[in-house]
This record gives C-alpha cells, sequence and structure tokens, in this order.
C-alpha cells in the first residue's frame, strides 16, 4: 500500500521504499507463473537485493529473525532472514506451506550453522534448495556441502534425516523465535 511505503520512507529512506516498491512488483508479475520459475524469481530477487550482514552487527543481537519487511528496508540480512524473505513470499505467490520448509543445516565447508529455504515439488521428494551461499537452486542430494539439522513451516518442525524428508516431531510453535517473528509481522501489516 502506499501508506506502507510512505511509512518504509520515512523510517529506512528512499532505497528501502524503493526494495519494497521492487518486491510488490515482482509479487504482482508472478503471480500467474509455474512454481518452479517463482523459486527462481524469489530466489534470485533475495539473493540481489539482500546484503548479507551478520545479526550482531546489523541488529546488535546474537541471533534475530528479521521479518521479510525489516530485510527489504535494511537490503541486509543473514542467512535465516534470506530463507524467511523466500518462504514468505512464495507464500505470498500461492505456493502451498505443505511444499517448503526453512530447513537448519550445517554448512560443511564453513563449518558453521546455516539456514536454507527447501522445496518439495511433491510429498517424500527429495527437495530442491534456495540459498544465499549458492544461488543456483539445486536438489537437496546435490549439495553435499549441506548437512540437514532440523526443518519448519508454518504447520510443523520436523528432524532431519539425510537430505530427506526427516520426522515430523510437533508443531513450529514449539520454535520461540518463529513465533516472535510472526507476531512482528502481523504488526507490519506487510
Amino acid at each position: 500500500s502506499a501508506e506502507l511505503i510512505l511509512k518504509v520512507k520515512a523510517k529506512y529512506g528512499e532505497q528501502a521504499a524503493d526494495r519494497v516498491l521492487s518486491w510488490q512488483a515482482l509479487v504482482k508479475s508472478a503471480q500467474s507463473l509455474p512454481e518452479k520459475e517463482k523459486l527462481k524469481r524469489v530466489n534470485d530477487f533475495f539473493n540481489q537485493q539482500v546484503e548479507f550482514v551478520d545479526d550482531s552487527y546489523l541488529w546488535g543481537a546474537v541471533d534475530y529473525w528479521a521479518t521479510p519487511l525489516e530485510v527489504l528496508a535494511k537490503g541486509a540480512g543473514d542467512c535465516e532472514d534470506y530463507s524467511i524473505a523466500k518462504y514468505f513470499t512464495l507464500r505470498e505467490l500461492g505456493v502451498s506451506d505443505s511444499k517448503m520448509r526453512i530447513t537448519y543445516v550445517k554448512a560443511i565447508e564453513l563449518n558453521q550453522a546455516h539456514m536454507v529455504l527447501t522445496y518439495f515439488e511433491k510429498p517424500g521428494v527429495v527437495p530442491m534448495v534456495l540459498d544465499n551461499l549458492n544461488p543456483i537452486i539445486k536438489l537437496a542430494s546435490k549439495r553435499r556441502d549441506l548437512l540437514p539439522v532440523y526443518s519448519f513451516n508454518g504447520s510443523g518442525l520436523w528432524l532431519a534425516k539425510a537430505r530427506g524428508t526427516g520426522k515430523k516431531v510437533g508443531g513450529s510453535s514449539r520454535l520461540n523465535k518463529w513465533g516472535d517473528l510472526k507476531s512482528r509481522m502481523m504488526g507490519e501489516k506487510f
């Protein structure tokens, strides 16, 4: 909405407002595209528009899960911020929650925790990985540099099994940061 753009511009500046307008244009133009093209457009958009910046520098916190609006406004975020922004943008484009999970992995070569968005074309198949480290969408089986630990979406929490779908262990409400993120998003009216 025009009101949102004015608020973003007043709080974060002209470039932030431009990023939000670009995001709105992406959502509008991609509505009728095939799902795989939606994945590519959204993955490319955030990988190009958002600079990787560590939470401690950007937010003054060890692990802060930014809302998509905060990510766009700042033009920066870390791995979970990319994954969350991609997830909610694809939800806005009509991609089913059941096809996507935000997946906590170990980035083996970097020897650190990392988050990616995984997409399951059909239940039980090897998912595709949308990542900010490697911008090319690939099957998880081709991403030997990532070791899955757990995944979640709006309806569940899963423990990972080797590059597969994993075992559901409860609702995503068990993740405090997820609940906090969703309540902040409701307050933004984004």
